[in-house]
């Protein structure tokens, strides 16, 4: 059972009250899976947002893993924003629990609660923000490092 105070300290519920959060639990669904399982197919539909309780997962992209997140961290928020294809496989690197939120879920919140709603899609907004400057600091170290290696013309 998910608590909803246990969830006040996790950036995707950040802002939200406990009663606000109590009014959108009946909205999502636990979720659990067993190590080395896809959560997420790359190229495939998805309608969730998850959000990891407990475990860890990785992020591939063409086989290659991009990234791995773990507790209090969420996934699935592009193709449910931008109604895309998954643009990544979610694999799990051990047993990991999770909750979602479908599109539907969503939708329900939104016309329930317009501020819970403004809350979460900010705190989502604020996740992707920091994955995507996460990911251009990647990019950038490896730059540095392919530029360092290469012999001057």
């Amino acid at each position: 059972m998910i608590v909803p105070s246990a969830l006040q300290k996790y950036s995707l519920f950040g802002g939200l009250f406990e009663e606000q959060i109590k009014r959108i639990l009946p909205l999502m669904e636990q979720e659990e899976y067993r190590k080395g399982e896809d959560i997420i197919v790359e190229g495939a539909p998805n309608d969730k947002i998850r959000f990891i309780i407990s475990g860890r997962v990785a992020v591939l992209v063409n086989g290659m893993t991009i990234y791995e997140i773990g507790e209090g961290e969420t996934f699935g928020e592009m193709e449910v924003l931008d109604v895309m294809a998954s643009a990544a496989t979610i694999r799990t690197l051990e047993p990991t629990s999770v909750i979602s939120i479908s599109n539907r879920g969503l939708r329900s919140v939104y016309k329930e609660d317009i501020h819970s709603f403004s809350l979460i899609i900010m705190n989502l907004a604020r996740n992707l923000s920091r994955r995507l400057r996460h990911m251009d600091d990647k990019i950038t170290e490896e730059l540095k490092t392919v530029m360092q290696d290469e012999p001057p013309a």
